[in-house]
């Protein structure tokens, strides 16, 4: 097989052709990568944070404390598994599973290189791919809030109950922001398949500025910057990650949907956050980072993008991105929910919704002259200047002093209490203080005063 085909990006009718053990071995591997990247994400998770926070870290059990998050499982896995006496048996079991399934569900469309040689069979390095992957991706995530749900109805507790049903405010609002930052990345490749997407990033754009052609990256998360900037927030979002961890918030809700939880349920509760933080930074690398591509240096070596060499660049985004995650847990404080839920309603879902319009505006003028261009886009630009300069300043007045306040008063109103504080003494009382006279008793010649 020669490296120029090996360098093909997958097309969907390269996939369903191969033999049943191939496509077990993907599914095992997708499977297991997401097992690992869990277990060394929690790890890195704690080294990352302890280096921010001036401390070690893990760093006892194995070397550097890798083994550290495999002797937590152990250790949870051999802890007394207690049922609540009003659960619902049935769905209290199921629904730590539904979350981690849906999870691991969402690397099944996530291309992680290009075609390869595994046994003498090309196949793409990806489970599967259909037209309509990303909405895949959207129904997994969705999908998952069932678990939370389910597990803090079942527990029969108030708190975790709580904690579901502010995942499942959560979950929606977000969601929606999620799917129209995606919007833009449909009306730009053209395609919903991941592995259209991925291609149609391989190489930069030209943009027409005065007449004049200029590069631009293929990236989209440059090309798209906003529509990057909100979907990363919302993944931080739908994975219930720091500063949105509201629905296990421990200040406010003891544990949140996990509180009634504990051994491998409370595990597999666990390890479903960190398998879709890592699926949501494979997703996010897929659909703005370029996928498997190398970046822009590594591409002057003409092999970067074949063969097994693409898997690592593909890991190397999904670490940096699993970095950031961590980064903001140990920066950011928790927001309150009232915030929370503000900052998703009003914030990013009007954003996106001015942004998506604009990019349909220049979507639509792309096969205009020149001067057509100009004038679509330097009118509305023009106008929006006008309006933000004109616009009336919100700034609030500055407040009246005490003082102000009391000589503004009007004539007759009811007497005010001494600002001070202090009680002057009442002009009714007439207060006579006399001075008492010392007493002069002669006593002879040995008279003094008394």
């Amino acid at each position: 097989m020669t490296p120029s085909y090996l360098a093909q990006d997958p097309t969907l009718a390269d996939f369903g052709r191969d033999p049943w053990w191939l496509v077990l071995i993907k599914i095992v591997f997708a499977f297991a990568f997401g097992l690992v990247a869990t277990l060394l994400g929690v790890w890195f998770e704690r080294r990352v944070v302890g280096y921010m926070q001036v401390r070690p870290g893990p760093n006892q059990v194995g070397p550097f404390g890798l083994l550290q998050t495999l002797a937590d499982g152990l250790k949870m896995a051999f802890k007394e598994d207690i049922l609540p006496k009003a659960a619902d048996k049935v769905v209290y079991f199921f629904a730590p599973t539904i979350s981690v399934i849906c999870a691991v569900t969402a690397l099944a469309v996530v291309p992680f290189g290009p075609m390869v040689s595994i046994f003498g069979h090309h196949t793409p390095l990806q489970v599967t791919d259909v037209p309509v992957a990303v909405l895949l991706l959207l129904a997994c995530s969705s999908m998952g809030v069932y678990g939370i749900v389910l597990g803090g109805w079942a527990s029969g507790s108030t708190y975790p109950l709580l904690g579901g049903l502010r995942s499942s405010a959560q979950m929606i609002s977000y969601e929606v922001a999620m799917g129209l930052s995606i919007v833009a990345v449909f009306m730009t490749a053209g395609t919903m398949s991941t592995s259209g997407i991925v291609a149609k990033q391989a190489h930069g754009t030209q943009l027409s500025i005065g007449g004049f052609d200029l590069p631009a990256p293929g990236w989209y998360a440059i090309l798209l910057l906003p529509s990057f900037i909100i979907f990363f927030i919302a993944t931080v979002g739908e994975t219930n990650r720091a500063p949105f961890d509201l629905p296990e918030a421990e200040s406010e809700l003891v544990a949140g949907f996990m509180t009634e939880y504990s051994s491998l349920k409370f595990a597999l509760f666990m390890l479903s956050e960190y398998v879709a933080m890592v699926t949501m930074s494979a997703v996010t690398t897929t659909l703005f980072l370029g996928g498997w591509r190398a970046p822009w240096p590594i591409t002057i070596w003409e092999g970067a993008n074949s063969g097994w060499w693409p898997m690592l660049w593909f890991f190397g985004k999904v670490i940096a991105l699993v970095f950031v995650f961590v980064w903001l847990r140990g920066t950011l404080p928790r927001l309150r929910y009232d915030q929370f839920m503000r900052f998703g309603w009003k914030v990013l879902l009007p954003i996106n919704l001015v942004w998506i319009l604009v990019l349909s505006g220049l979507r639509s003028i792309e096969d205009w002259d020149t001067r057509g261009k100009m004038i679509a886009v330097g009118i509305p630009a023009g106008i929006l200047l006008i309006a933000t300069l004109f616009w009336p300043s919100r700034r609030p007045q500055p407040k009246p002093t005490t003082q102000e306040k009391v000589d503004s008063r009007p004539y007759g109103s009811f007497p005010l209490p001494p600002m001070d504080l202090q009680v002057p003494p009442s002009p009714r009382i007439t207060r006579v203080v006399a001075e008492r006279e010392p007493a002069n008793i002669a006593t002879g010649s040995d008279s003094r005063e008394v």
